[in-house]
């Protein structure tokens, strides 16, 4: 049997089949470790159940979620993506999200060689991601929206095993920042590197510190 990739998948159901295999958290690429710096915030009470949603929101609008989604964009259109792969690594401003994105990035590459037996070179995640859907018969937008509804998914998981947060209501959170992400996608897809931009320096500075937290759960 064939597996459907991004060179087989060729009509827009099996694109979108692919798609939520790539995303999903069976998928192994480590993303359940990570919460870019929202442990520390959670633990210092900066982040509780009732701010959670305004932390999302800013971390889509100004944060990892934008800056992400324009290098998936870029990614999916781009011939160099060794080129943007060093741009994406120069945008991490702390040492816990250059190894988030790397290592994820890393395991994508790898499964990715594993299913098509194409190689794959090492990459920062959202460049892994949108070279590996470069050739998907999808609307861009679409697939930048899939990549920041996982990415979000995966926040409120961290939220949910670390606050007084239950699924249904992590759930709600999730569908309540969906039109915010159609939003950002649709601007991301025609983004160029000089919307390449954040100020979620909470965030930053959340990162920085989790470095240094004596016990904690995640690995940044």
């Amino acid at each position: 049997m064939t597996i459907p990739t991004a060179t087989t998948a060729t009509t827009p159901e099996a694109a979108r089949l692919l798609l939520a295999q790539l995303l999903s958290p069976a998928f192994p690429v480590g993303g359940f470790a990570w919460s870019q710096g929202l442990e520390w915030a959670m633990d210092a009470g900066i982040v509780a159940r009732a701010t959670l949603p305004r932390w999302l929101a800013d971390w889509l609008d100004h944060g990892a979620g934008w800056t992400d989604a324009v290098l998936v964009a870029l990614s999916l259109r781009s011939a160099d993506h060794a080129a943007l792969d060093d741009l994406t690594r120069a945008a991490c401003l702390t040492l816990q999200r250059l190894a988030e994105t790397v290592e994820q990035g890393t395991a994508f590459a790898a499964n990715i060689a594993a299913l098509t037996g194409q190689p794959q070179p090492a990459a920062t995640l959202p460049v892994a991601f949108g070279r590996a859907c470069a050739g998907m018969p999808l609307p861009h937008p679409e697939l930048i929206a899939a990549f920041l509804q996982a990415q979000a998914a995966a926040l409120i998981s961290a939220a949910v095993r670390f606050l007084p947060l239950g699924p249904v209501e992590g759930q709600r959170m999730l569908t309540a920042l969906q039109p915010a992400i159609l939003s950002a996608a649709a601007r991301a897809a025609l983004a160029t590197e000089a919307d390449l931009a954040g100020a979620a320096w909470g965030a930053d500075i959340a990162a920085m510190r989790h470095e240094t937290m004596t016990v904690r759960i995640f690995r940044s």
